[in-house]
């Protein structure tokens, strides 16, 4: 797969995650109780497995960006990464055993992780706020490739940690369990 194929795979999936946590939040705030919570029964038994699925195809993806396109993550993608990657791990361990339990861990890292990517976003689209915390040699402002008109790598990011902390809040127990 050539990098140009495997960044419109990695923007189009980001756009899908976009349209289930903003539909999933439309149906929160518009809809009936009644229908959203005929949505979060079907969601909600594989949300944990969902996210688990979310967090291990963007950690591929971050993977397959720097070791195979050969993009060197800015300091900013590594505290991204440093709240994504270890995911993959406990949300996998969560989906296994059923552990709902385990969102107290997971939606603190996904909120931390997002808002790293945020401002990441942020830095991208307003370099003068770019400040000690980039390397001059990887500057956080260097846009790899720009999908969509706005979708960036951090903005990618920032898509997959905000489908896993809707998946987290709609995830449930199985019935019978």
């Amino acid at each position: 797969m050539t990098t140009d194929a495997a960044t419109l795979l990695f923007a189009i999936l980001a756009v899908a995650a976009e349209a289930v946590v903003v539909g999933t939040l439309a149906l929160w705030l518009v809809a009936r109780r009644s229908a959203f919570a005929r949505y979060r029964a079907l969601v909600g038994p594989d949300g944990l497995t969902l996210a688990f699925v979310v967090a291990a195809v963007a950690t591929g993806g971050s993977l397959y960006l720097s070791e195979v396109a050969h993009f060197t993550p800015c300091r900013l993608c590594w505290f991204q990464r440093a709240f994504m990657y270890p995911l993959v791990p406990v949300l996998g361990i969560a989906a296994w055993r059923r552990a709902v339990g385990l969102r107290t861990v997971a939606i603190p890292m996904a909120v931390i992780g997002a808002t790293i990517s945020a401002y990441h976003v942020l830095v991208e689209r307003y370099p003068n706020l770019e400040s000690n915390v980039c390397d001059p040699n990887t500057p956080c402002t260097a846009i790899w490739f720009q999908r969509f008109g706005y979708l960036t790598i951090p903005a990618m990011a920032l898509s997959a940690f905000a489908l896993i902390v809707t998946l987290l809040l709609l995830s449930t127990h199985q019935q019978g369990e």
